[in-house]
């Protein structure tokens, strides 16, 4: 500051227009003087009441308000790239979770695939089994149903036959026979 006054004085009496002017210059009837010393009276004040400090602690507390908008600036800033790489990481590890799910979905349809396949073939087995069953039932039936139908063709035949061909004795003597087997049988 001090630089500033010293130039400043000398500015002002080498630019004065004083030294082109008639008359002597210190005196109190030249206004050139006058107004160059009420200029250096008005710095002089000035510097007594400290006015350049002030301002110079008004811009260096200005400053210094800058400068802490600036940090609290940067913090923000780096706050905010923390936010957004620890989002970016949370949407990495979301990412990530989705597609285990999508694997996992995956692998379970195809093992449902696969067990719905097994379960088809199981199914298509029993029903074959099932089928053949009926198929043996129904053999077995039709077997029966011309044996019965055999047996009774037979023995109308053999009714047939034997009421044309037995006579009376004949047949007292069958009877007979027959009671006797069955006595035998049940003794």
């Amino acid at each position: 500051m001090r630089i500033f006054g010293t130039t400043l004085t000398l500015t002002a009496l080498a630019a004065s227009p004083a030294l082109a002017a008639s008359g002597p210059f210190f005196s109190l009837h030249n206004t050139d003087f006058v107004v160059t010393l009420g200029f250096l009276l008005f710095i002089a004040v000035l510097f007594y009441f400290k006015v350049p400090s002030i301002l110079g602690g008004m811009l260096d507390k200005r400053a210094d308000g800058i400068k802490a908008e600036l940090e609290e600036a940067r913090a923000l800033r780096e706050e905010a790239q923390s936010l957004l790489a620890s989002y970016e990481r949370k949407q990495k590890e979301v990412q990530e979770q989705a597609d285990r799910i999508v694997a996992q979905a995956k692998a379970e349809a195809a093992a449902a695939a696969e067990q719905a396949k097994v379960d088809l073939k199981t199914s298509i087995a029993r029903r074959l089994v099932a089928a053949e069953e009926q198929i043996t039932s129904a053999e077995a039936a039709a077997v029966r149903h011309v044996r019965d139908t055999a047996v009774s063709v037979a023995v109308a035949a053999a009714r047939d036959v034997i009421a044309t061909q037995m006579t009376a004795a004949d047949g007292n003597k069958l009877i007979d026979d027959a009671i006797a087997d069955v006595d035998a049988k049940l003794h």
